[in-house]
């Protein structure tokens, strides 16, 4: 919201304070102040100056040549275009060194004629233009005075305020708050008393929506261009002016934060009804474009059922006041806030008035800013309007007395503000301290409900920095939470440690990411969680898996020139699983993403692409100590999947994306993608291991070549392995791998596999005859249970 200091000098003294204390003042208020500007004139080297001469320039007809008086002692030599002067007149004479929002006035020459300075139209100067040209001064004007120093000049606060104090949407509101951190008086406003009733010309059929409406009729009136004060007032805080009468309305939303309509009377049939729209009903609107509502929309219309209004957002098209309105029903009304936010987000129609209806105005404020508008077009409009207000409804009450706690007060402030200094402060925020102790909330704080709002302002306004800091920490036993945090840690670091770099990626997805989830996650119709109310097509979903952000991240990056790729990201998964328990909802994962070179290129050899070994084997370094498996499983949409296998235990699933999804991103490599149960990864991590000393005796290998069913995984000769328990057996690896699709050398659906055994004994060095009993033992093993031959 846009705050003008001159026009919150109107209800309070600002204490000579400078826009930067008052910035300060604020922020550390709990009000942000976004940006400071300046308006009027913007340097004291724009000064008064008196056209002496003015003669046709030698090398240009629609320039002239001038001779100005700027009190500086001797006539100034400029360059001008402008028409509508004549000698005598002054003018502003920009100096050189004026700096005019970013541009600095110096001396030049003007087709060969050399320019000292600018002679400058009001728009220039930072004022209104009121004719077309120069800026023709009052002749009693000092010449040689700063033009700043002649004209009003304005400060504007560009303030960000919070959705729970909707209070400070207003100049008055703004000074209120002003007024208590300031600690000196607010002025009070100058609106008339006017009398109510009830009569039939407004009916309330939706006070579920609306419970409080009022109207006042105007006739007489004349609409016409608003004076220069409401037009200076509007334009500082960049509005455009556009009629007396909605000027005003304008006005007093920006006065006192209550939004107002006024409609032309003579198009309104009969009583005024506030009911709910029907479903599929059209309403044209104040900016020409046509809506359909549905029964959540609140409408104004009169007897005949013409929309006039979409209530709480935005006035009719038919029903505004124009230039030929003599009678005017003015609208000041209260609307249930959610509602109102609603209708606004459904129809993404957002005005002014929906801001301040969908965050709550103050109930009681209505009738006041209904009356101060009043006066308002009585004045400048001539007309004259119905002693009484028409009022359906009744200002519902949104506060109750708070009781303040002392001993709760002094806990959480250290005992630093005293009991009387903390009433001091409740009562400059316009609270009441009741009989019996408790404190009555103004209608417009509707956000101090509890105690502890009432501590939050007591020390808002006495200020944070004077509450002592003290250290009263104790030692508290470490939990589960913090056993996760420090694991997780753990696997960032590790993570690191191998050149991964940590992604943070949002949690909601588009609908065409969908198909990017792991396979083990691939989902059946039902089982995503979408959102309600996206805020647009790409954040539909909240994320089943966490592969599409780590995809996206790649294409990204890959778009950027990057072409080795280790990405990883921590973070929740969602889907649903039914129940409704959030259990149900959530998990926890580790998600990784490998594409590119393993090692750096060189002229002499060209960098190794990645693989799934390389990322089997940075899984492995993330549980040291343990025994890895990769189980292929076949998955629609990736060109291969396989599940993670940590001792036995499935922790995971690995895939590669398909060539064609792989050209989508414009991956020149393989692409690979693994998420793991960062729960399980936890306990795995947290599994103490022993290191084992290194071998004393040497060992002895032995190769082993089979033939066997090329559907034989290597899963199925690592188990019969581990199974034979064979004590001398330390380790096993395989190294070799022939197929002969052609059936010439070895039959098309058989392979040959070559395995090297790793035999050593621990107490002593083995005799060839033990490790060939050994061996042996291991070949029956896997010939009995596996049905290979051996070559």
């Amino acid at each position: 919201m846009n705050v003008s200091l001159n026009w919150l000098s109107t209800h309070v003294d600002l204490k000579g304070k400078s826009p930067e204390e008052l910035d300060k003042l604020l922020t550390f208020a709990g009000v942000e102040v976004e940006d400071i500007k300046t308006s009027g004139v913007p340097s004291d080297k724009i000064v008064v100056a008196q056209i002496k001469e003015a003669v046709q320039h030698p090398n240009a007809d629609k320039l002239k040549v001038t001779q100005v008086d700027a009190g500086e002692g001797e006539l100034r030599q400029i360059v001008c275009g402008a028409k509508n002067y004549k000698v005598g007149d002054k003018v502003p004479c920009c100096l050189p060194g004026a700096d005019l929002g970013g541009f600095v006035i110096g001396e030049t020459k003007m087709r060969g004629v050399e320019s000292k300075g600018m002679l400058a139209a009001a728009s220039e100067v930072g004022l209104t233009d009121e004719e077309d040209g120069l800026m023709i001064l009052p002749e009693d004007f000092e010449i040689g005075k700063p033009v700043k120093e002649l004209f009003d000049n304005d400060v504007l606060l560009e303030v960000e305020v919070t959705p729970n104090r909707p209070d400070l949407l207003s100049h008055y509101g703004m000074a209120r708050e002003m007024a208590t951190l300031l600690e000196v008086p607010l002025k009070d406003l100058d609106v008339p008393a006017r009398e109510s009733s009830k009569p039939d010309g407004v009916r309330i059929e939706a006070s579920d929506v609306c419970p409080l409406y009022t109207a006042v009729k105007i006739t007489g009136a004349k609409v016409t261009e608003s004076p220069a004060w409401l037009k200076e007032r509007l334009e500082a805080i960049d509005l455009r002016p556009i009629n007396n009468v909605v000027d005003i309305t304008n006005f007093v939303l920006h006065e006192l934060g209550q939004p107002l309509h006024a409609f032309d009377a003579n198009k309104v049939s009969g009583s005024v009804v506030v009911r709910t729209a029907t479903d599929g009903e059209k309403f044209l609107a104040l900016d020409e474009e046509t809506y359909e509502l549905t029964t959540d929309d609140c409408v104004i219309s009169d007897e005949s059922g013409a929309a006039l209004a979409l209530g709480g957002v935005m006035g009719g098209a038919d029903s505004g006041v124009t230039e030929a309105t003599t009678d005017i029903l003015l609208e000041s009304a209260y609307f249930t806030p959610s509602r109102i936010r609603r209708t606004s987000r459904r129809t993404a129609l957002m005005s002014d008035s929906s801001y301040r209806f969908e965050r709550g105005v103050d109930p009681a404020g209505v009738a006041t800013a209904s009356a101060l508008a009043i006066k308002l077009i009585l004045e400048l409009t001539g007309g004259s309007a119905e002693a009484e207000t028409m009022i359906a409804g009744e200002a519902p009450t949104l506060t109750q007395p708070v009781t303040l706690d002392h001993v709760r007060l002094d806990q959480l402030t250290g005992a630093s503000i005293p009991h009387d200094e903390a009433a001091t402060i409740l009562t400059r925020l316009g609270l009441t301290q009741t009989a019996d102790g408790t404190w009555d909330v103004p209608s417009f704080r509707a956000d101090l409900q509890r105690h502890i709002d009432l501590v939050e302002e007591i020390v808002r306004v006495k200020g944070l920095d004077a509450i002592p800091s003290r250290l009263r920490g104790t030692f508290v036993p470490s939990s589960v939470v913090d056993h996760a945090y420090d694991a997780d840690m753990r696997l960032r670091e590790r993570l690191a440690g191998l050149g991964f770099h940590e992604c943070q990626t949002i949690k909601l997805i588009s609908d065409a990411q969908v198909a990017d989830v792991l396979p083990l996650k691939r989902l059946m119709d039902g089982d995503t969680i979408r959102v309600s109310l996206p805020l647009s097509e790409d954040h539909a979903v909240l994320r089943p898996s966490m592969t599409p952000g780590l995809i996206a991240s790649a294409e990204r990056n890959i778009r950027q020139g990057a072409s080795d790729l280790r990405l990883f990201e921590l973070g929740r998964t969602f889907r649903n699983a039914g129940g409704g328990k959030a259990k149900d909802l959530e998990g926890e994962t580790l998600g990784m993403l490998l594409s590119g070179g393993v090692t750096p290129s060189s002229w002499s050899s060209k960098p190794q692409a990645a693989d799934l070994y390389d990322l089997k084997g940075i899984v492995h370094a993330l549980v040291p100590c343990s025994t890895l498996q990769l189980a292929p499983r076949d998955q629609e949409g990736f060109a291969l999947g396989c599940d993670i296998m940590v001792d036995g235990q499935n922790i995971g699933t690995f895939a590669m994306l398909k060539p064609s999804r792989q050209r989508q991103i414009d991956s020149s490599h393989p692409v690979f993608v693994a998420e793991l149960d960062l729960s399980k990864l936890r306990k795995l991590s947290a599994v103490s291991r022993d290191i084992a000393e290194l071998p004393q005796f040497p060992g002895s290998t032995r190769d082993v070549a089979m033939e066997a069913s090329s559907e034989l995984l290597n899963a199925e000769i690592e188990k019969v392995l581990s199974k034979a328990k064979e004590p001398l057996l330390v380790s096993f690896e395989c190294f070799d791998l022939f197929r002969d699709p052609s059936g010439e050398k070895l039959a098309a659906d058989r392979k040959s596999i070559a395995y090297r055994m790793s035999y050593r004994s621990a107490e002593k060095t083995l005799k060839t005859k033990e490790v060939d009993a050994a061996h042996q033992g291991i070949l029956d093993a896997l010939s009995k249970s596996l049905k290979v031959t051996f070559r």
